[in-house]
């Protein structure tokens, strides 16, 4: 009798085991998971590049040898441009520079000497390009912003940081 219910319990615990191991291979569908989206997303092909666009990399470089007082800004001077510009420069500048360009932003306090007022008249009376120059490549201790912010935020930064004084003014 003992041997009987020694060999059923084993004969049950091989039975509950390949219970358990076909639950576990059923449940490792490897051949579906090889087909996942998500296995498979650096098989993706990229998209062609469209015509008439100008790489990054040569705009870059023309830019960098550009001459900053020769560099123009594309944008004008309007209500919609210096908003754009002080979003951008409220991401961007103001935690060095403050809310209003004086040099007095909470990071830039620990810098010694402290942040350009960019309400001054060392910076207002650089032209557009030298300022667009000096925030897409970094000047001293100022970071370069060219891998950061777009090209044409750049500018409207520019734009933001000239609207300055004349907001002192009003």
């Amino acid at each position: 009798m003992c041997s009987n219910t020694r060999h059923l319990f084993r004969f049950l615990c091989s039975a509950v085991g390949l219970i358990i191991l076909a639950h576990l291979l059923y449940g490792c569908d490897y051949a579906r998971m090889k087909d996942d989206e998500a296995i498979q997303t650096y098989d993706a092909a990229m998209p062609e590049m469209p015509k008439n666009v100008v790489s990054v990399k040569d705009s870059y470089d023309r830019l960098r040898e550009a001459d900053a007082k020769d560099l123009k800004n594309p944008l004008s001077f309007s209500r919609e441009t210096i908003e754009r510009g002080k979003e951008k420069y409220g991401f961007y500048c103001a935690q060095c520079h403050g809310p209003k360009g004086k040099g007095n932003g909470t990071v830039g306090q620990s810098f010694a000497p402290l942040p350009t007022d960019l309400q001054g008249s060392y910076v207002q009376q650089q032209k557009d390009g030298e300022l667009f120059y000096r925030t897409s490549f970094g000047y001293k201790r100022h970071p370069p912003l060219a891998y950061t912010v777009a090209e044409l935020d750049r500018w409207a930064i520019v734009i933001y940081i000239r609207s300055l004084v004349d907001q002192t003014k009003g």
